[in-house]
């Protein structure tokens, strides 16, 4: 579990560098699935990739990210996160999610995000 540990810790130090890209490139598998809630399920590095991009792009003002709480299991991590931020389609949030992330080979190779907005 300590291997975990380290590993979200570095991708939670990246997002709050504002380096969501870089911790995506290094710490995301090829074939990694994403999804928010109970949404539309995302496969594959490439599309997530697009999809971050493109929501980091849309964000006008930048206001807070903080992870509040991180827990570690087994093959899972989950990390709380507190956000607040400007997005040109979305407007103005501030919210509380939770995201749980399923590691395979050292990479997450599943993620699921729950939040209300």
């Amino acid at each position: 579990m300590d291997f975990l540990i380290e590993k979200i810790s570095a991708v939670n130090d990246l997002i709050l560098q504002g380096k969501g890209l870089e911790a995506f490139e290094n710490y995301y598998h090829d074939n990694v699935v994403t999804q928010d809630n109970d949404d539309e399920v995302f496969a594959g590095k490439e599309i997530n990739r697009k999809r971050k991009e493109a929501f980091f792009d849309a964000i006008t003002e930048f206001r807070c990210a903080k992870p509040l709480k991180v827990a570690v299991g087994e093959k899972t991590t989950m990390v709380e996160w507190q956000f607040d931020f400007t997005h040109q389609d979305l407007g103005c949030k501030k919210f509380t999610q939770v995201a749980v992330q399923e590691w395979q080979d050292g990479k997450i190779i599943k993620e699921k995000f729950y939040y209300g907005l």
